[in-house]
């Protein structure tokens, strides 16, 4: 049974490393997307969840909240028997890619200024809902059975 426990935090750490790598990558596709015209940058689905994903990290450190992936790790850590995070290859990395020691209030800035970048790129190219009106008039359509006039 430890044997699964260890599996599961494996999993966890590796779909926090990319909930985390998410957020982070986004913003500069985000950025060059809008530099480069890149419609889909503007996609309201992608900018709403890269939006909200950033959201719940802020309010968590700003209530003092841990990261619920983080808690789940530990715990299933702790039911296979783990001391240390360490679990397979991967999850070593993910792992390590995550966490660093350091003051709480650090993060809490550190995710706070990022959270505002996010909000920043989201004012300056927001989502474009529907379709783009690049000011251009589609040409009526041409009636081929008619005989000229």
């Amino acid at each position: 049974m430890e044997l699964f426990y260890r599996i599961l935090a494996d999993i966890v750490v590796v779909i926090h490393a990319a909930y985390v790598l998410f957020v982070i990558v986004a913003l500069p596709l985000i950025l060059a997307g809008w530099f480069c015209e890149w419609q889909w940058v503007r996609n309201p689905w992608f900018r709403f969840v890269h939006l909200a994903m950033i959201l719940i990290v802020v309010v968590q450190a700003l209530l003092g909240i841990m990261c619920p992936l983080t808690v789940w790790e530990q715990d299933l850590r702790e039911l296979a028997g783990q001391e240390t995070y360490r679990g397979a290859f991967i999850a070593n990395i993910a792992h390590d890619l995550l966490f660093y020691e350091g003051p709480a209030w650090v993060f809490t800035v550190c995710y706070c200024a990022f959270g505002l970048a996010v909000l920043a790129a989201f004012l300056l190219a927001p989502p474009r809902f529907g379709r783009r009106d690049d000011g251009v008039k589609p040409e009526p359509p041409v009636d081929r059975d008619a005989s000229p006039a």
